[in-house]
C-alpha cells in the first residue's frame, strides 16, 4: 500500500513523533511511505531519510499558496497514494485541495489535539469544508472525539478513535544509576528530587504554572528541582517567571534534546501542567520509564492516568492543588514507585505503537475505493 503523510512539519513534538514511529512501522510491514511537510522538513526529518522514507518540504508561505498546492499534488500522485493521511486542520484542508481529481482509495484526517489553537476560525471554516472529501476522521481519545462532535468540529459518522502508541521496548524503567548521571549533569547533590516536564515551552503547556507550583513545594522541600525538557517561544517568559517566584536556581531548562528517554530515566516523579492535550505522547514515555506521573484533567490524560492507580489527577490552572499533589508524592515515595510500576504494566497492553497501527491499518482497508474525490 502506498501511504503519504502530510503535516505541517516534522519539529520535535508529539504529533511528529507519532507520525514518525507510525511512518517507519509501516514501512517495516511493507508499505511504501512518504512524508509531505506543508513547510519546512523539520528537526526530525532526517530520521525518516535515513531510513529512505522521502521527506518532502513544501515551504509554504503565509496565506494561500498556489505554487505548494502543486507542489503537494504532485508528491501525492507521483507516488500512487493510495491511502491520503493528514495531521490537524491546516495540511488536511491542503491536502484535501490539492489531491481534487485523483483517485485515492482513502482519505483519512487525524486530530491531534482538542482544538486548543486560540485563533483557529478561518481554519476550522475550511476544515469543515474538506471533510466533504474525507473518508474517516480520527480523534485520538474519547474526550477529543465527544468534545469534536458537540463542537460541531466532527461528524459523529465518520469519526473513530485511535489512541496514539509509542515503541515501549524502547523505554527502560527509570533507575538510580540515571539518576545519579543527571544530577551529575546539572551539579546537583544525589540526596535532591528531581520533578520533570517534557513539553513545548507554550501557553499550552502551562510551564508558568507548574513554576507557580513548584515554588511552594520548593519551600517545603527545599531538596527538590524543576527539570523543563523541551524549547519554544515561552523560554525567556518562563525563565523571568522562575525569576519572579524566587525559584530561578533551582528551575533548569534543558532545551530541545535528542536524549529525552535517557533524560526520564534520571527523574524522581513526571509532572504534566497542560491547560489543553490530546492524548499526550509525553504521558505515555512518563509510563514508558515507570515515572510516577501528576496530571491535569484535560483532554485524554485522565484515559492514560488512572487516578490512584497509576498516578494522580488534578484540575487544570490550580497551582496549589499541583503543588499539593507534587508534596504528596514526595512524602509518600513507595505509594508514588508502585503507581510508576502499574503506569508501565498499563502502557504495555494499551499504548503501543503496534497496537496503534493495527487500528490505522484496519481504518485504511475499510475504506471504499471513492473513484474521485472532491
Amino acid at each position: 500500500m502506498n501511504i503519504t503523510h502530510v503535516v505541517e512539519n516534522l519539529d520535535r513534538g508529539g504529533l511528529e513523533r507519532m507520525v514518525l514511529e507510525l511512518a517507519k512501522l509501516q514501512q517495516r510491514q511493507g508499505h511504501c511511505c512518504q512524508v509531505v511537510c506543508l513547510f519546512d522538513a523539520g528537526a526530525q526529518a532526517g530520521e525518516l531519510q535515513a531510513l529512505g522514507i522521502p521527506v518532502i518540504a513544501c515551504g509554504k508561505r503565509d496565506g494561500l499558496d498556489l505554487r505548494v498546492l502543486l507542489r503537494l499534488r504532485h508528491c501525492i500522485r507521483h507516488h500512487r497514494t493510495d491511502v491520503l493521511h493528514t495531521h490537524n486542520a491546516v495540511a488536511h484542508y491542503q491536502a484535501v485541495l490539492a489531491s481534487v481529481g485523483l483517485r485515492i482509495k482513502h482519505i483519512l484526517n487525524t486530530r491531534h489535539g482538542m482544538g486548543g489553537n486560540r485563533h483557529t476560525g478561518r481554519r476550522e471554516w475550511l476544515y469543515r469544508r474538506a471533510l466533504a472529501g474525507t473518508d474517516t476522521v480520527v480523534a485520538v481519545c474519547e474526550a477529543s472525539r465527544r468534545d469534536a462532535i458537540a463542537r460541531g468540529i466532527l461528524p459523529r459518522e465518520k469519526t473513530r478513535v485511535v489512541p496514539n502508541g509509542i515503541r515501549v521496548d524502547h523505554f527502560q524503567p527509570a533507575t538510580d544509576d540515571m539518576r545519579h548521571r543527571l544530577l551529575q549533569a546539572l551539579s546537583l547533590p544525589p540526596q535532591r528530587r528531581l520533578i520533570g516536564n517534557v513539553g513545548r515551552l507554550n501557553w499550552t503547556k502551562d510551564q508558568s504554572g507548574l513554576i507557580r507550583a513548584f515554588r511552594h513545594v520548593h519551600a517545603q522541600r527545599p531538596d527538590t528541582a524543576l527539570v523543563l525538557i523541551g524549547d519554544g517561544e515561552l523560554r525567556a517568559e518562563l525563565q523571568q517567571c522562575a525569576h519572579d517566584e524566587g525559584v530561578a536556581d533551582s528551575v533548569y531548562f534543558l532545551g530541545d534534546r535528542n536524549d529525552v528517554h535517557d533524560l526520564l530515566q534520571g527523574l524522581d516523579l513526571f509532572v504534566l501542567s497542560s491547560i489543553t492535550e490530546g492524548y499526550s505522547m509525553a504521558l505515555l514515555e512518563a509510563c514508558a520509564v515507570a515515572l510516577p506521573i501528576i496530571a491535569t484533567d484535560v483532554g485524554g490524560n485522565a484515559e492514560i492516568v488512572h487516578d490512584g492507580r497509576t498516578g494522580r489527577i488534578i484540575p487544570p490552572n490550580d497551582s496549589q492543588a499541583l503543588a499539593d499533589a507534587i508534596l504528596g508524592m514526595l512524602h509518600e515515595l513507595g505509594q508514588a514507585t508502585a503507581w510508576g510500576h502499574a503506569a508501565r504494566a498499563w502502557v504495555e497492553q494499551h499504548g503501543s505503537l503496534e497496537a496503534m497501527a493495527k487500528r490505522y491499518a484496519q481504518l485504511y482497508e475499510g475504506g471504499v475505493a471513492r473513484g474521485q474525490h472532491g
